[in-house]
């Protein structure tokens, strides 16, 4: 679909009936389910069935597992996002028939009118940011409406219709659709290039988040990070523009100064405090791991702040907050082997992830990545990125590349991840059968190792495949040591 050219929100009451093209995914799926609180007749389909079809099908939306034209039937709006691609036969009977074709962020700037709007944007972060904020604003009583690009643990559900003014959104930025938005406090976590399919450049990229601060509402705010070289320049710029302008980080000079980070194991504590009043400081306690989540929540406490929360209020919520599916999220244990799961499909999430496990397994054990590239195109580009990132791994296992949106490329497949892993000082595996990568990672993991899955594909699928097969080879106990004439070969 290539980049998206903002448009203005079409009123909810004009929708009509809603049909959506890929129903399932996180960010639709969330879509429908404020829209069938809200009263709208959803309708929508996907490739194939799944535990998010079920529900949104006892929430009354009629859902269909593959794509047809017919499914289409009376809807007056469809929705779609940029993994729908053009020959889908919803999308070409719509235009047949001439209906409204929106992309899913117009259709969640819909939801948004008439809301205090607060949208998390970065090229990481984004998601456990914005499940930071909506559990603050949770614990707090506000009961917001929010769009998470992921599931919150503390609910189930990484979407719902709340009856408070506040619509707390996760802004996507892969493909400029998340210029649609105009909000009143704009988090933005960091920028480096991504997403450069669409973008082309990192300077095209490094642009759009200047439009997006360009759309922050009149005497709205922009929240941002002191520590990071792409969003200082933007916080600069946005501020010698006029724009009000809360930084928060481990920079002295950051209005929401983190310090004193701790970590342990799978909990993170920290001390953010204000220049002013000097006695505005808290203690804050985490229960997921890692310096990039003390980060996240100093973020989160400073858009809340802005929201009128106080930080003591904040940092108390924050206790409570159990992470997001997929962002370093525990699957279980076998074999004493733990088991994780990530979303980090990025050079840098990749590394970030790979310290806090390391942080978590200790000096018992080793971490053992199974990374799977997704898209062709971010393999081509951050090939060797990825070699490095992975190599903070004591053993790397490497998937073929989920292709996702886009067509093979020749020459472009798991292997030059890693090869280029194999440049630097972990092993690296190439399993490029998805079926054998179970068994062979439950061959290389031992007691006190820790097994994390990454990547936006279906390796979220592996944690519990690798759990069966560690549990079946310590059920029936270790390997025999050899005999007299194996162990020298002689008869």
């Amino acid at each position: 679909m290539g980049l998206v050219t903002p448009t203005e929100p079409v009123p909810l009451a004009e929708l009509g009936r809603v049909h959506f093209a890929g129903i399932g995914g996180a960010g639709m799926s969330g879509i429908a389910r404020i829209m069938l609180a809200r009263g709208v007749t959803v309708s929508g389909s996907d490739s194939a069935a799944s535990t998010t079809l079920t529900e949104l099908a006892k929430l009354g939306a009629t859902v269909y597992t593959g794509h047809a034209a017919g499914q289409l039937g009376a809807a007056d709006t469809l929705v779609i996002s940029t993994a729908i691609r053009q020959d889908n036969p919803e999308l070409v009977e719509a235009r047949r028939r001439g209906i409204r074709i929106l992309h899913r962020a117009a259709a969640l700037a819909s939801l948004m009118e008439g809301r205090r709007v607060i949208a998390v944007a970065g090229t990481h972060g984004k998601t456990t940011t914005t499940s930071m904020i909506t559990t603050i604003l949770l614990e707090t009583g506000a009961d917001p409406t929010y769009a998470i690009g992921g599931v919150l643990a503390a609910t189930g559900t990484g979407a719902a219709d709340g009856t408070g003014p506040d619509f707390v959104a996760e802004a996507d930025e892969s493909d400029g659709s998340f210029l649609m938005y105009a909000p009143d406090v704009a988090i933005i976590t960091n920028v480096e290039a991504d997403h450069l399919d669409n973008y082309g450049t990192a300077e095209a990229y490094s642009a759009s988040f200047d439009a997006f601060v360009a759309k922050i509402k009149p005497g709205g705010v922009l929240v941002t990070s002191l520590d990071e070289p792409g969003t200082r320049d933007l916080a600069k710029r946005a501020a010698d523009r006029g724009l009000r302008v809360v930084s928060y980080g481990e920079s002295p000079d950051a209005d929401y100064h983190l310090s004193g980070l701790r970590l342990h194991g799978m909990e993170t504590s920290c001390a953010i405090s204000r220049p002013e009043p000097a006695s505005s400081g808290i203690e804050l306690r985490l229960f997921v791991p890692g310096k990039h989540n003390a980060l996240n929540a100093a973020a989160a406490v400073a858009a809340a702040a802005e929201l009128g929360i106080p930080l003591s209020q904040a940092s108390d919520a924050l206790t409570r907050y159990r992470g997001a599916a997929r962002r370093l999220e525990p699957k279980g244990e076998a074999g004493g082997v733990r088991v994780l799961d990530s979303y980090a499909h990025h050079p840098t999430e990749v590394a970030t992830d790979l310290r806090a496990a390391r942080e978590i397994v200790g000096r018992g054990g080793r971490v053992i990545a199974v990374f799977q590239p997704h898209l062709y195109s971010r393999t081509r580009i951050f090939a060797a990125e990825f070699g490095l990132a992975l190599g903070l791994a004591d053993v790397a296992v490497v998937l073929d590349v989920y292709a996702a949106r886009e067509d093979p490329e020749p020459g472009v497949t798991g292997k030059l991840v890693a090869d280029a892993v194999s440049g630097h000082a972990a092993p690296a595996r190439y399993v490029p059968v998805f079926a054998d990568v179970p068994q062979a990672v439950a061959a290389l993991a031992e007691p006190g190792d820790l097994v994390l899955t990454m990547g936006a594909g279906d390796v979220t699928t592996l944690g519990p495949l690798v759990l069966d097969e560690l549990a079946a080879a310590s059920a029936s106990g270790p390997p025999e040591p050899p005999g007299p004439a194996a162990a020298t070969g002689r008869p």
